[in-house]
């Protein structure tokens, strides 16, 4: 009963922590349309959905831990360990692609197309990530 309850827990935060960066997507053109308070609501809305998808990661990173100790695999599997590195470049990732990109949309010089194919490219990426967790975790392929 436990394990289903974590693996719940644990899928209902995988979805929270990818869904919204599918929102983004179609976000990031009309951003490229909006000035002023508009481009503002747009601003706030992109960083209150990678809030959500970051605290929904720290659901989902407790949740995995706790899966596989009341489970059955080891830290060492392949799958456990690959999703666990990039978990960490994802992190890292994240820190660095969204907060100072949305930040320089009030600075006034700066170039917003620019600012925009980045911020686009960051969801990609981000997403890229994400997807290959989420295949480590579904597929469980055993690399060593």
């Amino acid at each position: 009963m436990l394990h289903r309850l974590l693996l719940y827990i644990h899928i209902l935060s995988v979805i929270m922590s990818i869904g919204p960066f599918f929102i983004l997507l179609p976000m990031v053109k009309k951003l490229r349309a909006a000035e002023g308070l508009a481009q503002q609501a747009y601003v706030d809305t992109f960083r209150s959905a990678v809030r959500l998808a970051k605290h929904a990661g720290h659901i989902l990173v407790v949740s995995g831990i706790l899966l596989v100790i009341v489970g059955s695999w080891a830290w060492t599997t392949s799958w456990i360990v690959m999703t666990v590195l990039i978990l960490a470049s994802s992190l890292f990732f994240l820190a660095r692609a969204f907060s100072p990109k949305l930040r320089k949309f009030s600075e006034p010089e700066q170039d917003k197309d620019v600012l925009m194919r980045k911020l686009s490219r960051s969801v990609w990426i981000y997403i890229g990530l994400l997807m290959v967790m989420l295949w480590f975790m579904v597929a469980k392929p055993s690399l060593w």
